[in-house]
């Protein structure tokens, strides 16, 4: 490879810099559309970059090369879009710094709250906004479906309709371009919310209690999450009820051993497969979610990007010497029965045989995930349920592109948003090639991937 950091350094800082084109010459572009299912793989590809977007994209001799372009020989490369984390969060600089050195060029984090209490789940910290470098940041708001008590005793309220759509409102007004909707949402007033997302190009994720899952599909919510979360369909209607209305209560552990005695074959494992499989609703398992629990995982810290991590601000986290999972204090909001993370799995590997389309987000910062580096550990595991390489590397990158949040990335193509990855070797055919980072390429700026290491 010729290219040199010099040659970075001038296309960061040459002035003005976004007038000035530049090549990424001799490289595969990878075909990650259609979820995955494409393999038009582009070889001695010509990408040309200018003004943050990708403006041209053909094989060699095809495209016209501008006469005052910067050239990256790529040859023997293979190039992908930037990848995306969608569920997630930015505490810090250091976050920033170990998402962009995994490649992670956007992530969700939470929109910051009215109050602290408002928070949906403490387990992630508050968003930092002054990052610089930074990946793109979706805001995520959330529809809690229920009002606080105003008085010592009082219960919590459903809201209306009427008060679930202002609630949308106030998140997308605040900057959310994602919304949760959280458990206590009863299926009209989740209507009426989806139905004004769509008005405001804000996208949907599912955490349900109050409304079923498949109410949701056929309202058009965008993406469940949590396989835990989206499997309570399978639970009996008596246990159903109770997780939905204490989801983090001790119903929680019940409902949890449940789902381990479940044998992947059992009919009601398969009739809610043929249900998710056959709906248009993405699935967003969080997996990584419960990794360190899983026998023979890889410790996260010896990762380059976790030297600049503070434990202090990941919840959970794995032991720094044998990357063994932390006890939680709180074991009825964050313990897990024997066999969690494997029935999880289990039940992953038949939603996606029976035809689940997935998106790739990592839980950070819960139970030890960690930035950027849990993002590669959910492409894992999405491998692991079934997906080919190139489908967990489609789930990262053009699945999102599906959504409104990201519809101008996830994908080489000319138009998108130049948020490039170049690597070292070809992530179709192993998974873990999608760490192999030789060069990162965020809104048109090539980054200093060492650089970003320093505190």
């Amino acid at each position: 490879m010729t290219f040199t950091w010099a040659l970075v350094l001038a296309i960061a800082q040459a002035a003005p810099r976004d007038t000035i084109p530049f090549v990424i010459k001799g490289g595969t572009v990878i075909d990650v559309r259609e979820f995955g299912s494409s393999t038009r793989d582009l070889r001695d590809a010509v990408v040309v970059v200018q003004n943050g977007r990708i403006v041209a994209v053909g094989r060699r001799g095809a495209v016209r090369i501008p006469g005052n372009a910067r050239i990256i020989d790529a040859r023997g490369k293979y190039v992908v879009p930037g990848y995306i984390d969608g569920f997630s969060a930015l505490a810090n600089q250091a976050f920033a710094n170990a998402n962009l050195y995994m490649g992670v060029t956007s992530v969700v984090a939470e929109l910051p709250p009215a109050t602290p209490e408002a928070r949906p789940d403490v387990r992630r910290p508050a968003t930092f906004t002054g990052a610089n470098p930074s990946p793109h940041v979706v805001l995520l708001g959330a529809v809690l479906g229920a009002a606080r008590p105003s008085r010592p005793g009082d219960t919590l309220r459903a809201l209306s309709d009427a008060e679930a759509v202002a609630s949308l409102d106030s998140a997308a007004q605040a900057g959310a371009r994602l919304v949760l909707l959280h458990y206590f949402l009863t299926p009209t007033a989740l209507r009426a919310v989806v139905a004004r997302a769509r008005q405001l190009s804000v996208a949907t994720v599912g955490e349900l209690g109050a409304t079923t899952y498949y109410e949701a599909m056929d309202a058009g919510v965008d993406a469940f999450v949590h396989t835990s979360r989206y499997s309570l369909e399978l639970a009996p209607p008596p246990l159903r009820a109770v997780v939905a209305r204490r989801p983090f209560g001790p119903p929680r552990l019940e409902y949890y051993r449940y789902l381990v005695s479940l044998a992947p074959g059992d009919t009601v494992v398969a009739r809610h497969a043929s249900r998710l499989g056959a709906g248009r609703t993405l699935l967003m398992p969080t997996l990584s979610l419960s990794y360190l629990m899983l026998a023979g995982h890889a410790n996260p810290w010896r990762e380059p990007a976790a030297a600049i991590i503070d434990s202090a601000t990941i919840h959970l986290p794995a032991n720094r010497e044998t990357g063994a999972a932390q006890a939680p204090a709180d074991t009825t909001r964050d313990g897990f029965p024997t066999g969690t993370p494997e029935a999880m799995l289990a039940l992953e590997r038949r939603y996606r045989a029976a035809g689940a389309r997935y998106l790739a987000g990592s839980g950070v910062t819960a139970f030890g995930t960690m930035p950027g580096i849990s993002l590669h550990t959910e492409l894992e595991l999405l491998v692991r349920i079934g997906l080919t390489p190139r489908q967990a590397l489609a789930a990262a990158t053009w699945n999102f592109s599906r959504l409104a949040p990201w519809s101008t990335r996830g994908e080489i193509a000319p138009g998108r948003d130049a948020d490039i990855i170049v690597l070292d070797a070809d992530p179709t055919a192993d998974i873990a090639n999608a760490k192999r980072i030789h060069l990162l390429i965020l809104g048109g700026n090539v980054l200093d991937r060492d650089a970003l290491l320093s505190r």
